[in-house]
C-alpha cells in the first residue's frame, strides 16, 4: 500500500510539473501573440505618421509661399517668371468631379449586377460572370488606361458624344454640361466613365458578398405573402445589408479619388475649368504623376502639397464612411 502511494503521489507531481509547463508555455505564447499583433497595429499608425510627417515637410515651401490661395488659384504656370504661379483648384475639382460621374455610372450597375446574380440568375451563367466581373479586377489600371486613349476615347467622341450633343442642344444648363464645342479624345467625361469601369468590380463584389449573407429565411417568407422579386429585394435584401453596401461604395470611392494612370492616359492633363464635361481636365494625381519626374523647388513642393491634399480628401471621405456606417449601425440597432 505504501508503495502505491508513493508511486500515485510520484505520478500526481509529475503531472503536476507537466501541466504547470504546459501552462507557462500557453501564456508565453500568448503573451507574444499579443506582442506581434500589438506591434503590428502601431506599425501601421506608425507608417502613416511618417507619410504625413514626410508630406509635410516637402509641402511646406509651397505652403509658405502659397498660403489658403492655392486652394483657390485656378492657374498652373510653374515656368512663370520670376515667380510661378500654382494653384490647386483645377485638380481638385477634376478629382472630385471625375470620381462623382464615375460613382453615378458604377454604383447602380454594380447594384445591379449585384441583385441579378444573387436572386434571378440561372445557376448554369452565375459562375462564369462572376469569374468575368473578377478578371475585370484584376487588369492593370495601365492597361485600362491604353484601352482608353486608343479604343474607347476615339470611339465617344466620334459616335456617342455628338449624339448626345445634339440630344441636349435645346436645353438650358446641359447644352453646357455637354458642350459640342469641348468634344475630345481626352476629357473628363471619357476618364470618368474609365473609372466607373474600374471600380465597377468592387462594388458588385463586395455586393454579391453582403447580398449572400441574407437569411433564405427572411426571402421566403416574403416571397410566401406574395412579395414580387422587387419588393423582396428593396424591403428585405438592402435593408438587411445596407451597412455593407454602404462600405462596398465607399471603399470604391477612395479607390476612384486615388486612381493614377488610367486618368493620366486618358482625361487631357488640362489645368483648366470648364463648365463641359467634355473637356479635357486633371485630377491631382494625374497632375503628380505627369509632371514630378521633371519638377523642382516650389513646384515639386507644390505638387507634394497637392499629395498631401489627396491624402486629407480621402481621409475626409473615409472617416464621413464610417461615420454614415455608425449612423446606419446604431439606426439598425434601435
Amino acid at each position: 500500500m505504501t508503495t502505491i502511494s508513493e508511486s500515485s503521489k510520484k505520478l500526481d507531481m509529475a503531472l503536476s510539473k507537466d501541466r504547470a509547463r504546459v501552462l507557462k508555455s500557453l501564456v508565453l505564447s500568448d503573451k507574444l501573440f499579443s506582442f506581434a499583433t500589438r506591434a503590428a497595429a502601431y506599425a501601421v499608425l506608425v507608417l502613416l505618421a511618417g507619410i504625413i510627417i514626410s508630406l509635410i515637410i516637402g509641402a511646406w515651401p509651397a505652403m509658405k509661399a502659397f498660403g489658403f490661395e492655392f486652394l483657390v488659384t485656378r492657374r498652373w504656370a510653374p515656368q512663370l517668371e520670376p515667380e510661378p504661379v500654382l494653384g490647386a483648384l483645377a485638380p481638385i475639382y477634376g478629382t472630385l468631379v471625375s470620381s462623382f460621374i464615375a460613382m453615378l455610372i458604377a454604383v447602380p450597375f454594380g447594384l445591379g449586377i449585384a441583385i441579378f446574380l444573387t436572386e434571378l440568375c440561372p445557376h448554369s451563367i452565375r459562375r462564369p460572370i462572376r469569374l468575368s466581373i473578377e478578371l475585370l479586377a484584376g487588369i492593370p489600371s495601365i492597361i485600362y488606361g491604353m484601352w482608353g486613349f486608343f479604343v474607347l476615347g476615339p470611339f465617344l467622341a466620334n459616335y456617342i458624344e455628338p449624339s448626345i450633343v445634339a440630344a441636349v442642344a435645346n436645353i438650358p444648363v446641359l447644352n453646357s454640361i455637354f458642350s459640342g464645342e469641348m468634344v475630345s479624345n481626352l476629357s473628363l467625361f471619357n476618364a470618368s466613365l474609365i473609372l466607373a469601369i474600374m471600380i465597377l468590380p468592387f462594388i458588385t463584389a463586395i455586393a454579391v458578398d453582403v447580398f449572400s449573407t441574407v437569411p433564405p429565411v427572411l426571402k421566403e417568407a416574403a416571397y410566401g405573402i406574395g412579395c414580387t422579386t422587387w419588393e423582396v429585394v428593396n424591403n428585405v435584401v438592402l435593408p438587411f445589408t445596407r451597412v455593407g453596401v454602404v462600405g462596398g461604395v465607399m471603399l470604391a470611392l477612395g479607390r476612384a479619388l486615388g486612381e493614377t494612370m488610367a486618368v493620366t492616359f486618358i482625361i487631357g492633363n488640362s489645368f483648366k475649368i470648364s463648365g463641359s464635361i467634355f473637356a479635357p481636365s486633371t485630377t491631382i494625381s494625374a497632375a503628380i504623376a505627369s509632371e514630378f519626374a521633371e519638377s523642382e523647388g516650389l513646384h515639386q513642393s507644390a505638387l507634394i502639397l497637392l499629395g498631401l491634399l489627396l491624402f486629407v480628401l480621402t481621409f475626409i471621405v473615409l472617416a464621413s464612411a464610417r461615420f454614415m456606417l455608425m449612423r446606419l449601425e446604431k439606426r439598425a440597432g434601435a
